[in-house]
């Protein structure tokens, strides 16, 4: 792909509260770069060098919002606490030094704290289990605390609280992690919400935590700091999970989540160019901008060969090669989307955006696992 191709992609994003000189967005990607939960400077030199290479807005690893049950990995940054809020101020520091826009993922990891997977730690808090919607761990395992209405109020409070603390702190906009088999995914997802009050049953009621966490953070933070909200189908525990099946139910799960005050919908897919449903080619993000008219970013797979979970063998890629960009440009100039997230390709390549704008995707360097060991 050459830059005479890539018009839409390099064009300035304009909505309330953000202004973006091109489309491109990093999309967030957990590091365990930050020990004691503390991101220090080589998480802001991390970021600032994306930001000095041209990404439009940078968002963040997943940071663990102020309650005890919402991290379950080893040196993953806090968002709370003097000295993980002091650190975060230098990431923004840095990343506005060089020209960036920067937005935190707030982030609690519900039953994923339970599960065990290699990597899981219980601490800072060993004692606390798992909170879930209905104490389930997976569809089939139980064991999770069910929450209830007040453990709720508190996760609500917790997300609402850090998206004032990333405003105070001169974040650019905030998004909320409600993807991947996360707490809030749980809450959304049929297969892990058994409840049968008001936030289980049907679609409708499944999105009212979710929608709660936007409307208070809404409250917090005013009308014009940006709000994103970070969805998928697919699950961590089931990369064939749907949380809809037609457009008419996405539009169900839509609404209430527009209404509480969703400014940019994140629609997280493992390959962009894949319709989501039959009869049409529009991808989750297509038909998410298609049903709201707000924002969307769309990403999967952006520029490499591989996706970043194999499915066949059910861990997570190690290594993809560059790739064509498909027809992104054409999607993206077609208004089937706004913004377009970019994430293991801009790890061994900072410069992603400038390169892509000079025809030089040849020049891409693979992505490796290996380079999260060793690159800025």
């Amino acid at each position: 792909m050459h830059s005479s191709s890539s018009n839409a992609l390099f064009k300035p994003f304009h909505m309330t509260g953000l202004e973006l000189p091109n489309r491109v967005v990093m999309a967030p990607m957990t590091r365990n770069f930050s020990p004691g939960n503390v991101p220090g400077e080589q998480v802001a030199a991390y970021y600032r060098r994306r930001a000095e290479g041209g990404t439009g807005l940078i968002i963040t690893e997943g940071t663990c919002v102020n309650h005890p049950a919402a991290s379950a990995y080893e040196n993953v940054p806090f968002f709370y606490g003097d000295a993980a809020l002091a650190g975060w101020r230098q990431v923004v520091e840095a990343v506005h030094a060089a020209g960036g826009k920067i937005a935190p993922q707030l982030w609690h990891v519900g039953a994923m704290r339970g599960i065990g997977a290699p990597g899981v730690v219980i601490d800072p808090f060993p004692d606390t289990p798992a909170f879930t919607p209905s104490g389930l761990l997976m569809p089939d395992r139980e064991h999770g605390h069910a929450m209830t209405q007040a453990d709720i109020d508190a996760v609500v409070t917790a997300f609402a609280q850090g998206a004032a603390d990333a405003q105070r702190l001169g974040f650019d906009a905030v998004e909320i992690h409600g993807a991947h088999g996360y707490l809030i995914d749980q809450f959304f997802w049929e297969g892990t919400n058994r409840r049968s009050d008001a936030y289980g049953g049907s679609i409708a009621n499944r999105t009212r935590f979710a929608a709660e966490i936007v409307a208070a953070t809404r409250a917090r933070v005013g009308p014009d700091f940006p709000i994103i909200l970070r969805f998928s189908q697919w699950k961590l525990q089931n990369y064939q999970a749907r949380l809809v099946t037609s457009p008419a139910e996405l539009e169900t799960f839509l609404a209430p989540l527009a209404q509480a005050g969703v400014d940019v919908f994140h629609c997280s897919t493992r390959r962009f160019w894949e319709p989501e449903f039959p009869g049409s080619d529009l991808n989750l993000a297509g038909w998410t901008r298609k049903i709201t008219g707000k924002p969307c970013i769309a990403v999967g797979s952006i520029s490499l060969d591989q996706d970043f979970i194999d499915e066949e063998k059910r861990n997570i890629g190690t290594h993809a090669e560059p790739a064509s960009l498909r027809n992104l440009d054409d999607l993206l100039a077609r208004g089937d989307f706004d913004l377009v997230a970019v994430g293991r390709a801009l790890i061994p390549n900072p410069d992603w955006p400038r390169m892509i704008a000079a025809g030089r995707d040849n020049e891409l360097r693979a992505y490796d696992k290996s380079d999260l060991d060793t690159l800025l």
